[in-house]
């Protein structure tokens, strides 16, 4: 009798034990809502991501200008023609101009002369692929590309914001800046914040590293707005809005926290 009891008591036992496993050790567990989805993927067109971004081949730079200004003008004349110009802030301290994407030199020196034989231009320097940090790090296999662009990225701090590339304002649109450091990299980062995103892939805020592209909807709702650059610890560089310069931010600050739409890695 005392057998068939403790027989009963086992059986109990192990039931218990299957039902505690069933619901707490083999029961789904509830992820935090960044780690189970990803936000902007429902307000893209595709939201399935597109390839990495492609290395940039051979550009054409042009200019050297103190006043940013001109550089802003030839951007803008440029563009006017079809051509996808930006400026940017060199080394140097100068404000410079580069286009184009082209297979080879002779395909990029004919574009340059062709402009320059119309009086768009003046003296131009054909930028290689090799003297890319992207192409360099790649082959190389030392060198950190996240570290790069940051750097790049640094450079622009203090510069005043322009709007999308058309008036005579100096500065970067917020998706501008972020072009300008990924290409300036040899990065071929799309133009406008949309398809910046479209084109990276989905990280969750947690796992942001330096280099990738946090979006925000700063004007409301959940359409993206307004992009910057990681640059770890909870920060990132944009360029906020018109008459403002680029600038560091926190994500932690309360109307980024709120307005955040997620992250985005191209590396």
């Amino acid at each position: 009798m005392r057998s068939m009891f403790q027989r009963f008591q086992n059986a109990v036992q192990v039931l218990v034990l299957c039902a505690l496993l069933f619901f707490f050790g083999c029961a789904p567990v509830s992820l935090p809502p960044e780690a189970q989805t990803d936000p902007i993927s429902t307000m893209l067109e595709k939201p399935a991501p597109e390839p990495a971004l492609q290395n940039l081949g051979y550009a054409v730079q042009v200019g050297a200008f103190s006043n940013p200004d001109n550089a802003v003008g030839l951007e803008g004349l440029l563009s006017a023609r079809g051509i996808d110009a930006y400026y940017f802030l060199h080394e140097d301290g100068l404000y410079k101009v580069r286009f184009g994407n082209h297979p080879n030199y002779p395909s990029a020196r004919g574009e340059a002369e062709n402009l320059q034989a119309q009086g768009l231009i003046g003296e131009f320097f054909i930028v290689e692929p090799q003297t890319y940090a992207a192409t360099m790090i790649q082959k190389s296999g030392k060198g950190d590309l996240r570290e790069e662009l940051v750097h790049t990225a640094r450079r622009f701090i203090g510069v005043p914001y322009r709007w999308g590339g058309t008036s005579a304002e100096n500065g970067f649109d917020c998706s501008g800046l972020t072009l300008v450091c990924y290409r300036l990299n040899g990065l071929n980062l799309p133009r406008v914040s949309y398809n910046q995103a479209k084109a990276g892939r989905w990280v969750p805020k947690s796992k942001l590293k330096k280099g990738d592209l946090v979006f925000f909807a700063t004007n409301g709702g959940k359409k993206i707005s307004h992009v910057g650059m990681y640059i770890g610890e909870g920060r990132f560089i944009h360029a906020p809005r018109k008459g403002k310069t680029v600038r560091i931010a926190s994500l932690d600050n309360s109307f980024f926290k709120r307005t955040y739409m997620g992250g985005r890695t191209y590396l």
